[in-house]
């Protein structure tokens, strides 16, 4: 057996297929005429475009809209004009087109491959796609064909991209395992919508294996079962068929409040990065957004997105979840997540540099226009803005202030937008969450980001393998501030919420329910599944469980005290 990450649950039995990375290889030459190269590479755009639209087509017929999204945001992409121009500026200098669309997507590689952050990285896979796709229809190379697989087979691959999936038989593919990919990678949101198990980022396992080998997926545990015996296969199939039985069970829960037995109302809302997921989101019955990140509109593109362009995708996002709440973070970028447009400079240590807040509150002309976007955009929804990385009170009170003003010019130039619309922030350092009685005084709600809040509070990198073992929100550090900032929120009478990890991971839910959490943001796979985990607690059940954990002194132990309630 061998492991990785489960980013698709479900139970797969069946026969490998190998899907090797397809060789794109050329000889750079330099054109002898720069504009017929220039009309080359236009053309192979153009055919580019239409087939990834075709294949979009396929892929929205196949797994959803949002899922088509992808393959139509590659077409988008490659035809941003500032992209295509600096191809093409290559081009006129003297370089080939295949070269030339190398090292301006290269570029972008790097950029990305950098940041070290799970859901940037999705981006590299992005645009490994698009650049491998441009190679070949200007080579003439036929793209790879998933259409003809025989029933039963699971896919082995390096990594599984949209484009791959695009032309995917389903209904003949039972299981995927990759060498590369996280839960929020395109591979794991392409199995998850056409719901096939799977487990990613277990290396080297393109070289252990042999097509037509035997192998089990295990996507709710995250591992493979390598020519499996008799008897495991017949214990895998009842896990399946438990498994399937399950799932059928959450179909009750549609339509209901979030509640626990005893009747304790929640509000389950979901995370997402684009307005297309709203779609998601009212899919998988989520009651509103806890976190929009906004980043993604600045990252995919080689200049500023501009205040129409980023009230559009408010907007949508509004309209898209028909009056629920929808909570956008502000610009949470700079440091590890390096933008050439933006000029940032590097930095020893990012994670605790000049990021976030921090950014936005120096570039005052990104942050103006991103909040005239918002507020714009809050007149066709429940918008509420939230602060990322605060760490004091000045930050609020400086971002508030700018928010004044831009209402004012608002109002200046007769632009409608809802007034007093509600100011977050994010508790996610040490700091916050000391502070959390005078943030509370500033802020109309709190949204506790796990993720940033075990990091700091541990002083551990979560991407370094050695200290791994100390980033766990079970750790009594963490659950103790946990704890402090929704008894500070509770008490200075303010909703607060939670938009980490840890907001569906089954074992902390009883505890966040006796804290006092108010609302619970998750993906919107894990919607019913949490939903279910509250209404099997009841407030007295929970209290009791929380006062036992908080009462223990170490991770390994909080773990499974919690894992032996679960």
């Amino acid at each position: 057996m061998v492991r990785g990450i489960n980013a698709s649950a479900g139970i797969g039995i069946g026969t490998v297929a190998i899907v090797g990375d397809q060789q794109v290889a050329y000889t750079p030459f330099q054109p002898e005429d720069p504009a017929a190269e220039v009309k080359r590479f236009e053309n192979a755009l153009s055919e580019f475009s239409a087939k990834t639209f075709a294949m979009a087509e396929e892929l929205r017929k196949k797994a959803g809209e949002k899922e088509a999204e992808i393959l139509m945001g590659h077409a988008v992409l490659i035809s941003d004009p500032a992209l295509t121009e600096e191809i093409k500026k290559k081009i006129n200098a003297g370089m080939c087109a295949e070269a030339a669309l190398e090292a301006v997507l290269d570029m972008f590689i790097d950029m990305f491959g950098a940041t070290g952050d799970e859901l940037t990285q999705q981006r590299v896979t992005d645009l490994k796609d698009i650049k491998t796709g441009m190679l070949k229809t200007l080579l003439h190379i036929e793209d790879l064909d998933l259409s003809n697989l025989k029933p039963d087979t699971i896919l082995v691959a390096h990594d599984l991209t949209p484009s791959m999936t695009a032309t995917l038989n389903k209904e003949h593919v039972v299981g995927i395992v990759t060498e590369e990919g996280g839960k929020t990678s395109h591979s794991a949101i392409l199995a998850r919508s056409m719901e096939i198990p799977a487990v990613l980022s277990v290396r080297g396992i393109v070289s252990e294996l042999h097509n037509g080998d035997q192998i089990i997926v295990d996507g709710i545990e995250g591992a493979v079962l390598i020519r499996p015996s008799d008897s495991q296969v017949i214990a895998y199939r009842k896990k399946r068929e438990a498994y399937l039985e399950e799932k059928r069970a959450l179909g009750k829960f549609v339509g209901k409040e979030t509640r626990t037995d005893d009747g304790k109302r929640f509000e389950l809302f979901c995370n997402i990065g684009t307005s297309a997921e709203t779609a998601k989101v009212l899919e998988y019955d989520g009651e509103g957004v806890g976190l929009f990140r906004t980043e993604f509109l600045f990252m995919d593109r080689t200049q500023v997105p501009s205040e129409e362009e980023q009230f559009e995708a408010y907007r949508q996002a509004a309209e898209g979840m028909r009056g629920r709440p929808v909570i956008i973070r502000t610009l949470d970028i700079g440091g590890d997540k390096e933008i050439p447009y933006l000029g940032l400079e590097k930095e020893e240590n990012p994670f605790l540099g000049y990021r976030a807040i921090r950014f936005c509150l120096k570039r005052k002309d990104l942050f103006r226009a991103q909040l005239r976007a918002l507020l714009r955009a809050s007149a066709f929804g429940d918008i509420r803005i939230m602060l990322p990385l605060v760490t004091c009170v000045e930050e609020v009170r400086e971002a508030k202030a700018l928010l004044a003003d831009v209402e004012s010019t608002l109002e200046q130039d007769g632009i409608q937008y809802k007034k007093n619309v509600p100011v977050g922030v994010m508790i996610e350092t040490p700091a916050a969450a000391l502070i959390a009685d005078l943030l509370a005084e500033e802020a109309d709600f709190f949204s506790i980001g796990t993720n940033d809040l075990t990091q700091y509070t541990m002083a551990v990198d979560r991407g370094n393998a050695k200290v791994s073992y100390l980033y766990s929100a079970y750790n009594p550090a963490v659950l103790r501030s946990i704890r402090h900032i929704i008894k500070t929120a509770k008490e200075k009478h303010i909703p607060v919420g939670m938009c980490g990890e840890a907001a569906s991971d089954p074992h902390l839910i009883p505890l966040l329910i006796a804290f006092g959490l108010d609302e619970f943001s998750v993906s919107p796979a894990a919607v019913l599944q949490t939903r279910k985990i509250i209404a099997a607690w009841d407030s007295k059940k929970a209290s009791e469980a929380a006062q036992h954990a908080l009462e223990l002194k170490t991770e390994r132990e909080v773990a499974e005290y919690l894992e032996s309630l679960y």
